[in-house]
């Protein structure tokens, strides 16, 4: 999801020869029947390399993709958990890894360096697709409904109390009552121009310092839930704790936030070598839907499982792999 930080890209590349090194490696894992997506789309004879980045959502599609191939007869070698944006995808620009998924507004804004995000997602993978396949040769699959993009939340029972039904009312809040639109916010997206920054200047208020709260990003969704030590605060659309917690994003009016829609995004030698990847992967992606992505980011974060354990079970109850 989202950006590295830019201070994380400047140094990127002088880390990026034992970045490609860390990570969970492994050539073996769970084996899977074949389902729905095995048929008419054998990999039997086919070896390759599936990585993700370190986050919880990144480890449950490292995990899906790894079976759904497995399904399909393929030998699949696992990297997943590589640490940060740019060092997974520089893991597949390399060749370490075959593939993983990606965010549209990521590459589109930190790979392909375009500075302005275009709001509408079709014309948003449209356009990282085919840039991305001519400047780089990544392939693009079809990418989820799910949008795993920055918001800001509160508790739900809050949000009434207070009538906020957008981010235009959170901003007159602000500026009317800082005290009771205190947010907490990641040093990350405090300094990002796709983070609190520019929110503040694209809704056009300031909240003072005081009402700001700096925490670690995990610890963010607790202090809403809690309203301590504030009412809002930044979160990931697609993260189980959101519903765990009885939160509530509160509504982009302004389309502010870039959209970041995931997709598998597969070397494309790879790709052209095994084109029944692609067929494997598209009907998972449109089943990743922001409900979906939460509760299985949700089995892992708050009950405790393992990204394998989550994804076995969710692959085999769409029958995408047999059980």
């Amino acid at each position: 999801m989202r950006l590295p930080i830019t201070g994380r890209s400047r140094i990127a590349a002088s880390l990026a020869a034992v970045a490609l090194t860390a990570g969970c490696f492994s050539s073996g894992g769970t084996d899977a029947e074949a389902g729905s997506l095995a048929e008419g789309n054998s990999l039997k004879g086919a070896t390759v390399t599936v990585g993700s980045k370190e986050f919880t959502e990144q480890l449950v599609l490292c995990q899906v993709t790894a079976l759904a191939l497995r399904s399909a007869g393929a030998t699949v070698r696992e990297k997943c958990g590589l640490q940060g944006s740019n060092t997974t995808r520089a893991a597949l620009t390399s060749g370490s890894v075959d593939m993983y998924w990606e965010y549209t507004g990521t590459a589109w804004i930190n790979y392909l360096k375009e500075t302005e995000p275009i709001g509408d997602p079709a014309a948003q993978y449209k356009a990282v697709a085919e840039q991305d396949l001519a400047k780089n040769k990544v392939k693009w699959l079809a990418a989820a409904p799910a949008n795993n993009t920055y918001a800001i939340a509160v508790k739900t029972t809050t949000m009434r109390q207070l009538g906020i039904e957008n981010l235009s009312d959170y901003a007159a809040l602000a500026k009317s009552d800082p005290a009771k639109a205190s947010t907490c916010v990641a040093s990350e997206f405090a300094g990002r121009s796709d983070g609190w920054p520019g929110l503040q200047k694209s809704y056009g208020f300031t909240l003072p310092k005081s009402a700001v709260a700096t925490l670690a990003e995990g610890a963010i969704y607790d202090a809403i839930g809690k309203g301590k030590p504030c009412a809002f605060g930044e979160v990931a659309t697609t993260d189980g704790r959101i519903k765990a917690l009885g939160l509530t994003p509160v509504p982009d009016d302004k389309r502010f936030f870039p959209v970041y829609n995931p997709a598998l995004t597969v070397r494309e030698s790879v790709y052209r070598e095994h084109p029944a990847i692609g067929r494997i992967a598209d009907p998972i992606a449109a089943a990743l839907t922001d409900t979906v992505l939460q509760e299985l980011n949700g089995e892992v974060d708050i009950e405790g499982k393992e990204p394998a354990e989550v994804a076995e079970t969710w692959l085999k109850s769409k029958g995408f792999i047999g059980k």
